[in-house]
């Protein structure tokens, strides 16, 4: 029952999140059964657009350790797509080649007419700098943190939620292409959608006019379609031209649109000839020149109350040429026939990761606001010290600091590092280092094995220019130049806008934490400026956002993130060993995805230069694991860790053994014979703390009793003299004898199949050998 005195505001949102979170159980059900039952109907393709090739590598690079870790379904053919000759040719250009790409798949099938018929295409356009959130920019957007760690262990990224969000779509649909933007979430359920036949679809949902001042917004014609797509416009525009409604919500353009087949013949037509892709006709429409736009050259035009000249002085996504102009005419001659039927879902949610100040505030508003997601502010992390900081994939040492407000990512915070509070450290291994307030520190590799380090504050906008009051740190970036004695030309090159993206403010290094101080120095010349600095600055080789961007070393820089994660999860679960839990409990550290040969390699390493408690312990719990889930490593079994754990045991008894025998070097034989009778022991309690190696960390304590048998005490000992310089052994109750006659035989006492190995320990442990 709900509360008393429960708003209708909080009961609906109560009720809304109840059933979002229902929609995301049942899209992990589907996600999983697309994985594993063929019959389950699935998209065709999967096609993910990317601005250059070497981000095109890192969505194929993470697309296949998917794809082997069997985390996607099989019958799908995933493709990504760069933007041709590294040219920047709009979103629009990239949907153009994703329609030749999948007409030249078809026709090596010998499909030339009705191509896309029967075919459910997923398209996500990721091919975006990320300006606005520039960590994300090499290895993109699409594979940034999600902070939920997913039923089967996984750290969840904005791809993965979105392929499970979605896997229940093909189904809903009889053929077509759905679009999406790779820097949102949309929470809905598929079922929540009803389909037409032809056209197109625009998937909208209501949020508050103040969200669709900054995306885009439709206009509903009052008959369920598409009047105007209103771009950005401010809260007052909106209101005037009826878009807003009477709870001051909005049809927000989620950047979810569905094209029919007929709309994707319409606009292949443009760049082919007779089903077959023309290259001429594409050229004239994928280029720099004209940089089309999905949503701004392909949407307009579907709009009922759009014009052809309306549409030529829209604003593009690049500049207005004569090569846009010729296009718009080409895709308004296809496109304006057909209509745009607008679906606004409810309940749904909608989430851009467009900023780093949304990014921030998303992170630290997750207890508040979606925790009944299952997201939460730590993932895959160690506890952190302070509650009001986030973090993913990260560990923080118990000496470090943070601040409130903190988000740490794929990172390492040791000894006595302090972060500063609102602060965001990403892919970095920071060992006393302090990090300022509300500022991002990033670290990416880049080409010649160097490393550069962005800083930059949480509000700046990397789009603003110098004339328009461009910031860094949140203070002017003019200021910052002048102050320094510093001069534009020493700041960007010839013909690159005066802004943040492009300023070359980043000293390029060798190592990673010279890359870390060269950034911090930037942040002290902000502090404290002086022209001494600044030529000490501009004597560096420094890189911009933008440069750095397009000469990130993608491979490497996923490379370290792994290494990292992989480090992140063996500190943990030494952690857990650490405190005293049992090794069972923490190999669940690892969840599903188990110990892989890096992480293995760690372990062995760490075990290697660890104390006696923790060495055993992570050898036995590696042997446990290989032999559960039998695997080898580096060509062992399990018998590998196992043996070295017990050597580990055997050394530790043998040195602290040494410590304790006695003295005995004038030693001799007393009498020709001494025989001994002794009880036997029975153990009422502490049974087991007097071995090793729980006594060699605790000491042991027994409670036991002495009793004879019979009236007999049965333990029974001969001691006699011999003539010979030797030694017999002989055990009455098992019927063996034996002899050595040198001392080394009687010192190797550690094999338990040896029947004499008891005399043997005896003998050294009275000091008599």
């Amino acid at each position: 029952m709900d509360k008393p005195g429960l708003s209708n505001e909080n009961r609906y949102n109560k009720l809304k999140n109840l059933f979002l979170k229902q929609s995301y159980t049942d899209s992990w059900s589907d996600y999983e059964r697309s994985l594993h039952e063929r019959g389950f109907i699935k998209w065709d393709y999967i096609v993910l657009t990317a601005s250059n090739k070497r981000q095109a590598e890192a969505f194929e690079i993470q697309l296949d350790h998917r794809f082997k870790a069997g985390k996607l379904p099989k019958e799908t053919h995933y493709a990504v797509l760069p933007d041709p000759e590294g040219e920047r040719i709009g979103s629009g250009g990239a949907t153009f080649n994703v329609l030749r790409y999948i007409a030249e798949c078809e026709n090596k099938k010998g499909r030339f007419e009705d191509i896309f018929d029967g075919l459910r295409i997923l398209v996500i356009h990721s091919g975006g700098d990320s300006k606005r959130v520039p960590q994300y920019s090499a290895v993109g957007k699409l594979f940034s943190p999600v902070p939920r760690e997913l039923p089967d262990g996984r750290g969840s990224t904005l791809f993965d939620e979105l392929i499970i969000a979605l896997s229940g779509m093909p189904s809903r649909i009889k053929d077509g292409m759905l679009i999406l933007s790779g820097d949102v979430l949309l929470l809905f359920n598929p079922l929540q959608m009803d389909v037409p036949g032809n056209g197109a679809l625009a998937i909208s949902f209501k949020e508050p006019a103040e969200v669709g001042k900054d995306h885009g917004v439709f206009l509903d014609d009052g008959k369920g379609c598409v009047k105007q797509f209103l771009h950005k416009l401010s809260v007052e525009k909106l209101k005037s031209a009826g878009a807003v409604n009477e709870h001051g919500m909005v049809d927000l353009d989620t950047g979810a649109i569905l094209f029919n087949t007929d709309i994707l013949k319409a606009l292949y037509s443009l760049v082919s000839t007779d089903g077959k892709p023309d290259q001429k006709k594409f050229e004239s429409y994928v280029n720099n020149r004209a940089r089309i736009s999905f949503y701004g050259d392909f949407l307009y035009p579907l709009a009922s109350d759009s014009t052809l000249e309306s549409f030529y002085k829209e604003q593009p996504e690049g500049d207005f040429t004569d090569e846009l102009r010729e296009c718009r005419k080409g895709i308004w001659e296809v496109l304006h026939d057909f209509s745009m039927r607008l679906i606004c879902l409810s309940p749904a949610r909608f989430i851009h990761f467009g900023t780093t100040r949304e990014l921030s505030e998303l992170m630290n508003s997750i207890e508040d606001d979606l925790e009944f997601l299952d997201w939460k502010s730590c993932v895959l992390s160690t506890s952190l010290p302070n509650p009001k900081a986030s973090a993913y994939g990260s560990y923080v040492g118990r000496r470090s600091k943070l601040g409130d407000g903190v988000y740490l990512e794929n990172s390492y915070i040791l000894d006595e590092s302090t972060v500063g509070a609102g602060s965001i450290v990403s892919s970095l291994k920071l060992r006393n280092v302090d990090v300022p307030e509300n500022v991002v520190l990033h670290c990416l590799p880049v080409d010649e094995d160097k490393f550069v380090v962005r800083i930059y504050g949480i509000g700046d906008n990397p789009k603003s220019l110098v004339g328009d009051g461009a910031e860094l740190f949140g203070r002017s970036l003019k200021d910052f130049i002048e102050k320094n004695g510093l001069s534009y030309d020493e700041i960007w090159e010839e013909g690159k806008p005066h802004d943040l993206w492009n300023a070359k403010l980043f000293p390029i290094a060798d190592k990673k934490d010279e890359a870390v101080k060269e950034a911090l120095s930037v942040y002290d010349m902000m502090q404290e400026p002086s022209t001494k600095a600044g030529r000490e600055f501009a004597g560096r080789k420094r890189l911009s956002l933008a440069e750095s961007f397009l000469r990130a070393d993608v491979v490497r820089a996923l490379e370290i993130n792994d290494d990292l994660e992989n480090r992140v999860l063996s500190r943990i679960f030494t952690d857990s060993l650490l405190n005293g839990d049992y090794y069972e409990d923490s190999l669940k550290t690892f969840r599903n995805q188990g110990i892989n040969p890096e992480i293995y390699n760690i372990l062995m390493d760490d075990a290697k230069n660890a104390d006696f408690s923790l060495k055993i312990r992570i050898y036995y719990a590696l042997s446990r694991y290989m032999k559960q889930h039998m695997v080898s490593f580096d060509g062992h079994n399990y018998e590998y860790p196992e043996s070295l754990c017990f050597s580990a045991i055997k050394d530790a008894v043998y040195e602290n053994a040494l410590k304790l025998l006695p003295e005995r070097k004038d030693c001799h034989i007393a009498k020709d014979e001494v025989n001994i009778s002794l009880p036997v022991r029975v153990n009422w309690g502490g049974g087991w703390t007097d071995t090793p190696p729980y006594c060699n960390e605790n000491g042991g304590v027994v409670l036991n009793a002495a009793i004879s048998l019979n009236g007999i005490l049965p333990v029974q000992i001969t001691v006699r003299r011999l003539d010979k310089l030797k030694i017999e052994f002989e055990s009455q109750d098992v019927g063996v004898k034996g002899e050595v006659t040198d001392v080394s035989q009687i010192q190797k006492c550690n094999n338990p199949y040896d029947q004499f190995a008891l005399h043997k320990a005896a003998l050294i442990a009275c000091g008599v050998i």
